[in-house]
């Protein structure tokens, strides 16, 4: 994942409280979502995009784009405007 756009990290100290780890909740969907999409083998799913080009702009890993996903149909957000706007707002998505 060398060429992959990596997010920052969950558990790094921000103000109020101390991580965005602590901002949700122990039985939050998400984070069952989380665990699902990681445990999944996408390249064995037959996910385009696994190994990166060598060129250009790296893209977002396929498997943060699929939690993306499964949390706006989880939540009723079908819209891709939508889902980068809850993107920016919603902790459960910056988690």
């Amino acid at each position: 994942m060398g060429r992959f756009v990596q997010g920052a990290d969950r558990r790094q100290p921000t103000l109020l409280p101390e991580c965005l780890d602590d901002y949700v909740a122990e039985d939050n969907p998400v984070r069952v979502v989380d665990v699902f999409v990681d445990e999944l083998d996408l390249r064995g799913l037959g996910f385009e995009g696994m190994t990166p080009a060598a060129t250009g702009r790296p893209a977002y890993h396929p498997a943060m784009l699929l939690k993306l996903y499964v949390y706006g149909y989880l939540n009723k957000v079908q819209s891709s405007r939508r889902l980068e706007r809850e993107a920016q707002r919603n902790v459960e998505l910056m988690w």
